[in-house]
């Protein structure tokens, strides 16, 4: 192949993760969102801001549960019709949520849209895998994740400020138009791409051995380590490092930054060695919340110590993705949207665990619970490092 017959696969392969990170970047937005316009979604539907704070349960069920599910239902189906099918999902789901009034029909509205979202990142990276060699799946992968990373750098802080701007209806309708343009990518730039052989049931042989529900449970120490600490990061900068005001929000959108360049950097790391990589990832993770417990009160440090942080738990992401993928084998289409629900799982863990802490202790207490879940995330990172591929047997030809 010439090098004039390269560049138009190479630049057809950007646009087409261009696309999928723009959706991943829009979804997530959606994910997120709710979070900064709480109060005035709880105003409008005259409910307390407990009940509202469901809505983000609810999502995360959706994603958690729904996403896999649907990953199932449609394992035969083109990937680039399945992309196409949750956008679409996530649109109208969005729309009818803008336009009720009703506190129990948005609860399930929230549910559907967190299922159309685990299935489109399920079908995302299965895509995205597609158009690049089989070395560069992991920089496939970084780019895709790196757009839920700027979701929560970027899309929360600019969506919290439209919906001042706008309200809240108005903040999600701008999130159904980036969906809309989402859709034409997908339709345009993303190229067919068959389903691999086998049904479910197959698949799910491969989907949940050991070797990979053992990588699922490190992915899920990972998330929880990382949100006992993170949840509950503002009082800590507030009790401990004296942060207020609006320097919070330059605090946060430090490590925000640094989530998204190490999900870029990330993605080289897992295709040189994914194993290795969550291991390294894992020490320095562990290392960045010790660092944040002993110099907490010293904000500079701290500033540092966030960026440091930031860049360790992103980069090792799509290895953790990477690993599921190749530990399942033949089951990895089905396998592709399971880390996303052990995450939240994690991320429901940890901030349970890091409430439990700063309720009963101090401000730096989900600090010193993230550390201990750190020491177990090493543990759990270097003995999954020894697991390997199922060895599948080609069938013999008959005749």
């Amino acid at each position: 192949m010439s090098s004039d017959d390269r560049a138009p696969a190479r630049t057809d392969a950007s646009l087409a993760l261009a696309t999928l990170f723009l959706g991943m970047f829009v979804l997530g937005s959606g994910e997120l969102l709710v979070v900064g316009v709480l109060d005035a979604i709880a105003s409008d539907l005259h409910v307390s801001i407990p009940a509202a704070g469901a809505l983000v349960t609810s999502y995360a069920l959706g994603l958690a549960v729904g996403g896999p599910l649907l990953s199932a239902l449609t394992i035969r189906v083109d990937k680039r019709t399945v992309l196409v099918a949750a956008v679409v999902l996530f649109i109208a789901c969005n729309v009818a949520m803008v336009l009720t009034t009703d506190y129990g029909l948005f609860l399930v509205l929230r549910f559907a849209i967190g299922a159309s979202q685990g299935l489109f990142i399920g079908a995302a990276f299965i895509a995205g895998t597609s158009v690049v060699p089989p070395e560069r799946m992991g920089q496939a992968i970084g780019i895709i994740i790196a757009g839920v990373a700027m979701s929560a750098a970027l899309g929360v802080p600019l969506g919290t400020l439209v919906g001042q701007t706008l309200g809240w209806r108005g903040s999600f309708l701008v999130i159904v138009a980036a969906a809309v343009v989402t859709l034409a990518g997908a339709l345009v730039l993303i190229p067919p791409v068959a389903p691999a052989g086998g049904g479910a049931g197959q698949q799910a042989r491969y989907a949940f051995a050991p070797r990979v529900l053992a990588v699922l449970f490190l992915n899920f120490i990972v998330f929880a380590t990382v949100f006992a600490a993170l949840t509950y990061l503002v009082p800590f900068l507030k009790s401990v490092t004296g942060i207020s005001g609006g320097m919070l929000s330059v605090f946060l959108l430090a490590y925000g930054a640094a989530t998204a360049v190490g999900s870029f950097r990330g993605g080289r790391f897992a295709d040189w060695n994914a194993g290795r990589t969550l291991v390294i990832g894992s020490v320095g993770i562990a290392v960045s919340l010790l660092l944040l417990h002993l110099v907490g009160s010293v904000a500079a440090l701290v500033a540092l110590v966030l960026v440091a942080w930031g860049l360790c738990f992103y980069s090792i992401v799509p290895s953790l993705q990477v690993r599921v993928i190749t530990l399942a084998g033949p089951g990895g289409q089905l396998a592709q949207s399971l880390p996303v629900s052990a995450a939240n799982i994690g991320i429901a863990f940890g901030a349970f665990a890091g409430g439990v802490a700063i309720d009963g202790y101090s401000a730096s207490a989900p600090v010193v619970t993230g550390l201990i879940l750190a020491v177990v995330t090493i543990a759990v990172a270097a003995g999954t490092s020894f697991l390997r591929p199922p060895v599948v047997e080609e069938p013999v030809p008959v005749g």
